[in-house]
């Protein structure tokens, strides 16, 4: 089946005008992009007739990102755009006084008849500002994505004593407007993809976390259009999704979220079967597909990490981390790196290699914070553009 897939694969081409993938036919009749780029070598495009040319210029880097856009898509479904917008419709559940901020439970609408479930933290000094009529420089903010949990993002918020990655509670003790929504199919955040046409929980989460965005944006006190990621686990790959397709996050936090797919368990086979891993329906069901033949997944860490640039982006990948590998993150941040220099702003590319096992340690999440500080808390200026 392979080989008959790759000698289509040039008629097909010029048939459909692809650049940088092409199409296989499966037997059960679905379509899958095969990849025809290498993942460690990002300064490669394909033009319009399939022919292969080196990156010289942002231009021709815009033509790969594209195709790796392409190529997500392809596996997590393609992402809405106007048609699932919809009035936020934001509703508070629960507030508690938590000392310098105030954490509020809420809900917003994020498509029609789909309500997220988050956590509202505002410190009252910008809270304070809004009630006494005075027009302070706006607070900065942080979308905070939580690790898998049963209660979701109860413990980065403080809502569990005790626990480890309070993130969402340290930033807002830190002067920092945090919301932190719900992931799907965890806790009780329980939409039905298939009725809302999503073909993964990932990019479900995704649209939430920008729906989260635009609520950030309509706040009064908040500085809008640029902000940060922070996440750990499942929030780690969940802020580098995010931030692939959101301009507005300008510093990207991931903290054992990654590796290539490729290593992913060393490749052992019984983590793609349907429902294990990464195919999980919460994550990316269409990945079994792949199966046997990982190498053709059309996207991989190195060129989300890649298409990234030239945003601020901090990598912790600890030492002992059991879920994913500390090496295939070097070779993600050295296949990535080449892009931030073409941007020149190869420092922005950061990696960390703590000596832990699977964990955000307290010195990590502090040098996470001060690159948020570097970036949100110099100026009140716009976002950065591509």
């Amino acid at each position: 089946m392979k080989s008959l897939c790759r000698n289509l694969l040039a008629s097909l081409l010029l048939l459909i005008g692809t650049v940088g993938t092409a199409y296989c036919q499966e037997p059960d009749d679905k379509t899958l992009l095969i990849r025809q780029l290498p993942r460690d070598n990002l300064l490669l495009f394909q033009d319009e007739q399939g022919t292969q040319s080196p990156v010289r210029s942002l231009e021709d880097w815009s033509r790969r990102r594209n195709s790796i856009l392409r190529g997500m898509q392809s596996v997590m479904g393609d992402l809405p755009g106007s048609e699932k917008t919809c009035e936020l419709d934001v509703a508070v559940e629960e507030e508690t006084d938590c000392g310098s901020f105030v954490r509020q439970s809420i809900s917003y609408q994020s498509e029609l008849g789909s309500r997220t479930p988050a956590y509202l933290l505002t410190p009252k000094s910008a809270l304070s500002s809004e009630t006494s009529g005075n027009k302070p420089p706006r607070h900065p903010a942080v979308l905070c994505l939580h690790p898998t949990h049963v209660r979701g993002p109860d413990g980065i918020v403080g809502r569990i004593p005790n626990v480890d990655n309070q993130y969402g509670r340290e930033l807002a003790e830190r002067g920092y407007v945090v919301i932190a929504p719900n992931y799907p199919h965890l806790g009780k955040y329980q939409p039905d993809l298939k009725t809302f046409g999503w073909k993964s929980g990932t990019l479900k989460a995704v649209w939430d976390n920008k729906r989260a965005l635009d609520l950030l944006d309509s706040l009064p006190y908040v500085q809008p259009g640029k902000y940060a990621a922070i996440g750990h686990s499942l929030g780690g790959h969940n802020s580098v999704y995010t931030a692939v397709f959101d301009d507005r996050l300008q510093v990207i936090i991931s903290s054992c979220g990654l590796d290539s797919y490729v290593d992913y368990y060393n490749g052992n086979p019984a983590v793609w079967k349907p429902g294990q891993g990464w195919t999980q329906e919460r994550y990316m069901p269409r990945l079994a597909l792949y199966a046997g033949r990982l190498e053709e997944i059309p996207f991989d860490f190195h060129e989300m990490i890649g298409a990234l640039a030239p945003r601020h982006t901090l990598i912790i990948a600890p030492q002992r981390d059991g879920n994913f590998r500390a090496e295939s993150v070097d070779s993600i941040v050295a296949a990535a790196r080449p892009i931030f220099e073409l941007y020149k702003t190869a420092n922005r590319l950061q990696v960390e290699h703590p000596p832990v096992n699977h964990e955000f340690p307290s010195e990590m999440r502090e040098r996470a914070y001060q690159l948020i500080d570097s970036v949100l808390k110099q100026s009140n200026t716009p976002a950065e553009t591509r």
